[in-house]
């Protein structure tokens, strides 16, 4: 059964909205009053006022939204957000792409901030950490999936957009192109004080999309991993995959990324037409995908040893592939699929790069400027992640 995660009622609320001054060492009623720095955002009612850009119907146009967020619960945290970065996947579901959306809504699932308040179960956190959060904000973290093969396989999670939530006003999960977010503390994870928040952000979905399969291949020195696709998620692929020893390929079709691509560590292959594929033909251990758009996937199977792996992990519009069932057989590689990652790697990833030194590409914008960026990332111009400056909503 799923934890319902009770909320603070009205009059504890409005106590701690009154007397914020008093902090975590405020008693009432006997338990520890959850510690608020920000409580300036809160509500009569609990709920925390928000603002950020939301998508209002499927043509992918944001404008600025004033909103409200859930009360912070017993076993939450509020974030001030710094930082949030853009992905593709952003992109395909404001626009319809994988099925019909309730609007308004507030994409972003890469988020990088500053704790201001937690509930009194909270032990995670205090007011004052640093905190990421990617692409779920709740589960059970009872069943099976939860204790161990990962939250995001739970039938119960909630990601950060999109997903239907009792608890939220709005109705929806509403995610972190936003001033702020309320959050399960077991779904957020520290940022070392070593890394910035700017570049933190990106790793809570592109890092850990591509780290969780990298892990999977229990890469040895010299092994030879293919990227294609080298973008928001395959440039860190390029980068993880590198910093292990593989001897990596990166699979591109923009030729004005090759100096950058060597740059990152990776061998550079532009794919310019079948001959690609044949003069590469089964020299991979392992491959990953990260085309959020639909191709053949026996051409790049093709470019793996029999019995290698190779690991899907773009998703394009309506989830679909193109596969020629025969090509992939003759192949005969184990092909897969890998959703982002559960929660202890996250934090693992999170904490590899940072004392690894392993940073995405990013280019700082203003909240202005999201339309354009995502046009930008449609027409492959990101260098690599856009990060939007959360002060600017």
């Amino acid at each position: 059964m799923c934890d319902k995660h009770e909320t603070q009622d009205l009059s504890r609320r409005n106590f701690i909205k009154t007397s914020s001054a008093l902090g975590a060492g405020l008693l009432l009623g006997g338990f520890a009053a959850p510690s608020f720095a920000a409580s300036s955002e809160q509500l009569a009612n609990g709920n925390i006022k928000s603002r950020g850009y939301a998508a209002f119907d499927n043509s992918g146009l944001l404008k600025p939204w004033e909103f409200e967020r859930r009360p912070v619960g017993d076993n939450d945290i509020l974030i001030e957000i710094k930082f949030a970065s853009i992905c593709h996947s952003d992109i395909h579901q404001m626009k319809g792409h994988w099925g019909a959306q309730q609007y308004p809504q507030v994409p972003g699932h890469e988020i990088a901030g500053i704790v201001t308040a937690v509930g009194k179960n909270v032990t995670k956190f205090k007011v004052g950490d640093r905190a990421g959060v990617g692409c779920m904000v709740d589960s059970c973290l009872d069943c099976d999936s939860c204790k161990d093969q990962g939250e995001q396989y739970c039938p119960e999670t909630k990601f950060t957009y999109g997903y239907p939530d009792e608890r939220s006003p709005t109705g929806i999960t509403q995610g972190g192109y936003s001033n702020n977010i309320v959050v399960r503390d077991h779904f957020a994870v520290h940022i070392p004080e070593n890394m910035s928040l700017e570049h933190a952000a990106p790793l809570l979905c592109a890092g850990i999309t591509t780290y969780s399969p990298l892990l999977k291949f229990n890469l040895k020195k010299g092994d030879k991993v293919g990227v294609v696709g080298i973008g928001g998620l395959g440039h860190l692929a390029v980068k993880l995959a590198a910093s292990q020893g593989a001897d990596v390929y990166a699979f591109t079709s923009s030729k004005d990324k090759v100096a950058d691509i060597k740059a990152f560590g990776a061998k550079v292959v532009v794919v310019d037409g079948e001959d690609t594929y044949n003069e590469h033909k089964s020299q991979l251990d392992y491959l990953i995908n990260t085309l959020p758009v639909k191709y053949d996937i026996a051409k790049y199977a093709s470019l793996v040893k029999p019995f290698g792996t190779y690991t899907q992990v773009g998703m394009p519009e309506e989830f679909s592939l193109n596969m020629n069932a025969l090509a992939l057989a003759a192949s005969r590689v184990n092909f897969n699929a890998s959703l982002i990652g559960d929660m202890q790697e996250t934090q693992d990833v999170v904490d590899y790069c940072a004392k690894n030194n392993i940073l995405p590409a990013t280019q700082l914008i203003k909240a202005s400027e999201i339309n354009n960026a995502w046009q930008s990332v449609v027409d492959k111009k990101a260098r690599y992640r856009y990060v939007i400056d959360a002060s600017t909503f």
